[in-house]
């Protein structure tokens, strides 16, 4: 599959380089127009589902690109909205004809706006808020209208400004008064007045727009024409992505599996940038107080005044989170639950080692399992005979039966996928052999993958967890093994629903002559992959056996979450047997549903979901401090009474492998890490059910009387 993959990706770029991309065709010598040239004739050749650029396209490309630009509608009038308009059903003709028009008045437009921004605020923080009065702000900034005259533009910024300097109010009011509690008898501090604390927080908004705008104005256009190739780019999937030079080093540089930063992957909203993806080892993922679905709104650098993202570009807002290594960021956060928080981190590179597989021995009475979790599925391509978290399973597989392990978790929950090879080789440690996805190019028949190997590691009971974070190749392996009912999967209603297959084609492979400098490379979906049963995970995801609630269950963080998703279909089913080791499967996952429902933690666990879901949906927020302040302490409460959920105790007991023990004699921070992983998995109601699970499966239904071993 590899091969004819290879095969048509080669055929793509031959086609393309045998096209005239050479200065004669671009006789005005615009890279702009090359680039246009170049990604829409990928992207209608290339790509998996090309879409026909036509009205509805232009359409579409009008919206988007307006609403990136100014998701807050705070620069744009309706009047400009309008003279755009004359463009709206022609970006399509003009995108075929190499012609930036639309993108240059836009442009234009948007930087005379910009300029006006800065007189507007300036003018606005010249006067004192006034807190007493009984006004509110939406922050449903999606179904508000832009300005219709600069005078309501003026009103929109004044409440927004308002809106962005209550918590600086709130958080200096608070600080003065518990500085003041605290201080020494003999240098006792004074507490600000409402009047002192508002012209400060006034004077730290105004600072973080200055700066905001400096930054805004070291940007060129290049950086905002690749915002609208990106738009372009968008309306074909999500997956599909222009790399501008600066953006392909950076990807290159996450693929080797080397972050810097804050070690957390954020996309871009109206309401802040939201942290989507917290990778494993870095200062996000060691701090624990920030968690998927949190929106930062403003970054500050190591106790300075924060700069306001809200309505900023990802990239620069990305550009203010990262930095040295060592050095501090501080964070301005509204949670999931609605509560706003500062958090401070240090800056520091990810350490892989905490992206690799890891297990551990859970003891229950006098019996014995073992748990694998894998938070990615790794590779490295260049040389696959290195490290990889096919053999990395099957060692820990191993490893666990040999200390005596009767049953078996593969914990896959937050696991966002990586390479297919390294599914397929893990599936067939579980099943004798047999096919384990299958995957389809655009315009061709299928391909399966199968496992041919017929020898099986481990043929014990088997649990796989699951969230709505699991993704790509952790729904193939959980699919293949629900298809073949060899394994019980726990957790979320579905899992997250990427069903696609990408590939980079860097731009300069295709231009014949170009001089131009490097035109960067676009990321191209050019596969869908399916279930063994012929349904496709794109959209739909895994429907766990077990579905059990956790904070994320009424909040929209899916594939059907972002923008353009390709369709949900289905194709033939492969050629496959049930797995016979089980005697009455239906039985077990009826006894795990039923103690599920009936357990105390899970119901606290779906109050807590439910609360998340109405604080996410009130985006009216009121300006009157007495009001505001009285919201907060409330919405604080309800969150310390949520907090009991991490007080869960399962009576589990957890160890590491001797072979890890004997690391901890010259490794002191990795017992550190184990023992604190200890410590979670202890409190995770999830892993104890699936402790129950197994329990259910190798009293009742294992027909094997012990399990197949590997050699060699």
């Amino acid at each position: 599959m590899k091969r004819n993959l290879a095969y048509a990706l080669i055929a793509l770029l031959v086609a393309v380089a045998s096209c005239s991309f050479t200065n004669k065709s671009f006789e005005n010598d615009d890279k702009d127009k090359l680039l246009l040239d170049l990604i829409t004739y990928v992207l209608e050749r290339g790509h998996y589902e090309p879409k026909d650029i036509n009205d509805d396209f232009s359409v579409n490309v009008f919206e988007d690109f307006i609403d990136i630009l100014d998701p807050t509608k705070r620069y744009f009038l309706e009047d400009d909205i309008m003279e755009f308009e004359k463009y709206k059903f022609q970006i399509d003709d003009q995108i075929k004809n190499t012609d930036i028009a639309f993108f240059n008045l836009v442009y234009e437009r948007l930087m005379t706006r910009m300029q006006d921004a800065k007189d507007i605020y300036k003018q606005v923080l010249a006067d004192p808020f006034d807190y007493d009065v009984e006004e509110s702000i939406s922050i449903n900034y999606e179904n508000e209208l832009f300005a219709s005259s600069k005078s309501e533009l003026m009103e929109r910024w004044r409440k927004q400004l308002k809106y962005a300097t209550l918590g600086t109010y709130d958080s200096k009011l608070s600080r003065s008064k518990k500085d003041a509690e605290f201080s020494d008898t003999n240098n006792k501090k004074k507490i600000l007045t409402p009047e002192e604390a508002e012209k400060e927080a006034r004077e730290s908004t105004q600072k973080t727009l200055d700066e905001f705008f400096d930054f805004i104005d070291d940007l060129e256009r290049k950086d905002w024409f690749v915002q609208y190739i990106n738009t372009i780019v968008d309306e074909f999937d999500p997956h599909t992505f222009y790399f501008a030079p600066d953006d392909k080093e950076k990807f290159d540089v996450s693929m080797s599996g080397k972050f810097e930063g804050i070690g957390a992957r954020l996309q871009k909203k109206p309401e802040g940038a939201k942290i989507v993806e917290i990778i494993s080892g870095g200062p996000v993922w060691r701090d624990k107080r920030l968690e998927v679905g949190d929106e930062i709104i403003r970054v500050g650098q190591d106790g300075e005044d924060p700069i306001d993202i809200v309505g900023m570009r990802l990239d620069d807002a990305i550009k203010l989170i990262k930095g040295p290594e060592g050095t501090v960021v501080d964070l301005t956060v509204r949670k999931v639950d609605g509560a706003i928080d500062v958090i401070s981190l240090t800056r520091d590179v990810v350490e892989l080692e905490e992206s690799y597989a890891k297990s551990a021995n859970i003891i229950k009475d006098d019996q014995q399992f073992g748990l694998i979790n894998l938070p990615k599925f790794y590779v490295d391509f260049n040389d696959y005979s290195e490290r990889n978290a096919a053999t990395d399973v099957a060692k820990e597989v191993e490893r666990l039966k040999q200390e005596g392990a009767e049953g078996l978790i593969l914990d896959l929950r937050d696991n966002g996928g990586g390479s297919l090879k390294t599914v397929v080789e893990m599936a067939g440690l579980f099943i004798k052999d047999g096919p384990i996805v299958q995957v389809r190019s655009n315009g061709k028949g299928k391909d399966v993958y199968d496992d041919k190997d017929e020898r099986i590691q481990w043929d014990g009971p088997l649990v796989i967890l699951v969230n709505e974070l699991s993704a790509s190749a952790s729904e193939i392996l959980a699919a293949a093994m629900q298809d073949y009912k060899r394994a019980i999967v726990i957790g979320s209603k579905q899992t997250f629903g990427k069903g696609t297959v990408q590939n980079v084609i860097p731009l300069d492979n295709i231009v014949r002559s170009n001089e131009h400098g490097d035109l960067g490379a676009i990321k191209l979906t050019t596969q869908k992959f399916y279930r063994i049963n012929g349904g496709s995970t794109q959209l739909e995801g895994v429907k766990s056996d077990v579905v059990v609630p956790d904070k994320y269950s009424y909040i929209d963080l899916g594939e059907r979450d972002q923008s353009n998703p390709l369709k949900w279909d289905k194709i033939t089913p492969a050629d496959y047997e049930l797995w016979d080791g089980y005697i009455d499967y239906e039985q077990t996952i009826a006894n795990s549903k039923r103690r599920m429902d009936a357990n105390p933690q899970i119901k606290l666990i779906e109050e807590n979901a439910k609360w998340i879901k109405s604080e996410q949906d009130d985006n009216l927020i009121s300006l009157n401090y007495d009001i505001y302040k009285a919201e907060v302490m409330k919405d604080k409460a309800r969150s310390d009474y949520f907090k009991s959920i991490l007080e869960y105790d399962s009576k589990l007991t957890f160890e590491s492998l001797k072979y890890e023990e004997e690391l901890f004699t010259k490794d002191s921070v990795l017992r550190e890490k184990r023992d604190r992983w200890h410590k979670d998995l202890a409190k995770d109601v999830y892993i104890e059910e699936a402790v129950n699970v197994l329990q259910d499966l190798k009293i009742n239904n294992i027909k094997h009387a012990k399990l197949a071993s590997v050699k060699g």
